[in-house]
């Protein structure tokens, strides 16, 4: 995945080619600290170097408004992982509405060949704007937390395709929005094929949830609790 960022706003995308995952070991209490910095705070393309030294995460529920554009209807499958996330990471809370005024992160849905069109106008605001990639996600976000995120997955590339845009973006639109190639465990890692939501991912979003990471916090200033919140974090996800 390419991921840019700006000031306040930060886009992360799935690159075109993704190669096959080879097996990997368990993931050590080491991998697991690693991989929570490196996607929490890091940042592909910071052309400020800002927005890498703090933590961002949405303070309160979030609300996804799912639009579906494409000729097929995926509107379910986007809603059970939305509501799954509920169960899978403790501090978080989400729910789906249909009003966008009350929603904080919408998902279009579209088809390929509407991907860019759809990203100018719905995400970006700019037709001229880059879209790189097959799908993508954009925060909106201060030191005191995320204030929304748009993400557009592309419908028609695949079911393979189609779960690994829909989970890693919506998991990157809530604050991970950083990722890194020898994350092997990770969806967060455009060399890896992942199409299901990992423990290892489950971990770093349990870590980020926890209420003892707080949004604003600098990369030295949460490296003292992470191992009690990391210990707590896998006594939550089996």
């Amino acid at each position: 995945m390419f991921t840019g960022r700006c000031l306040l706003p930060a886009i992360a995308c799935i690159a075109a080619a993704l190669v096959t995952i080879q097996p990997v070991r368990a993931a050590s209490n080491d991998d697991l600290l690693r991989g929570f910095n490196l996607t929490v705070f890091g940042a592909e393309f910071a052309p400020f170097g800002i927005q890498s030294r703090y933590i961002r995460k949405f303070n309160g529920p979030v609300r996804f408004n799912i639009i579906n554009l494409a000729k097929r209807d995926r509107t379910a499958a986007v809603k059970r992982f939305i509501r799954s996330l509920n169960g899978a990471v403790s501090g978080l809370r989400t729910s789906t509405t249909r009003n966008p005024a009350l929603a904080n992160f919408n998902v279009y849905v579209v088809d390929q060949a509407d991907y860019v069109k759809v990203a100018r106008e719905q995400v970006y605001k700019r037709s001229t704007a880059r879209v790189p990639g097959k799908c993508l996600v954009r925060s909106v976000f201060s030191r005191s937390g995320i204030i929304r995120s748009d993400a557009v997955v592309v419908s028609d590339g695949g079911e393979a395709l189609f779960k690994r845009c829909m989970i890693e973006e919506i998991l990157q639109g809530l604050g991970p929005l950083n990722e890194h190639p020898s994350l092997k465990e990770s969806m967060f890692n455009d060399r890896s094929r992942h199409t299901t939501f990992t423990r290892f991912d489950r971990i770093i979003l349990n870590m980020l949830y926890d209420r003892r990471i707080r949004n604003g916090a600098t990369i030295g200033a949460v490296q003292d609790i992470l191992p009690a919140v990391l210990a707590d974090a896998k006594r939550r996800v089996r």
